[in-house]
């Protein structure tokens, strides 16, 4: 399980759980992190969610080697594409490569069906208003 995260109390409505196969395509979305754009995404280990920014702790750069891609070939862990740093699944840690800092964790919860995040001090949802990253205007 991902180590905690401090979260302001409001779970927001992510993706349907049936969305999250075990160690399959990430759910991923737009945040903002310290008040910029970011992307974040979710994914199902042993089947519990867990999920992280989407941001390599080596060098900070989106890690997935095709959208929503994040796991090796034997899908046991998450490789970042650019470096080839890996980290567990289940709580983030490095595992090896070039990165020594954990994954950046966000809360999630499933109920009913329903996977949802929690912002949190530094991780907040992106204003209605704001285009995400690389989107058209």
């Amino acid at each position: 399980m991902a180590e905690s995260v401090e979260a302001d109390g409001q779970r927001l409505p992510l993706c349907a759980s049936a969305e999250l196969a075990e160690r399959g395509r990430a759910w991923v979305w737009d945040v903002l992190q310290y008040g910029r754009p970011a992307r974040a995404f979710a994914v199902r280990f042993d089947g519990a969610v867990v999920a992280y920014l989407n941001r390599c702790t080596h060098v900070p750069t989106e890690m997935d080697w095709q959208p929503g891609e994040f796991f090796d070939a034997e899908r046991q862990v998450i490789l970042c594409a650019m470096h080839g740093a890996t980290f567990a699944p289940g709580d983030g840690r490095c595992l090896g490569g070039p990165a020594r800092a954990p994954l950046t964790a966000i809360g999630v919860a499933e109920d009913g069906g329903q996977v949802y995040w929690y912002p949190s001090r530094d991780i907040r949802p992106l204003p209605p208003e704001q285009p995400a990253p690389g989107s058209a205007p």
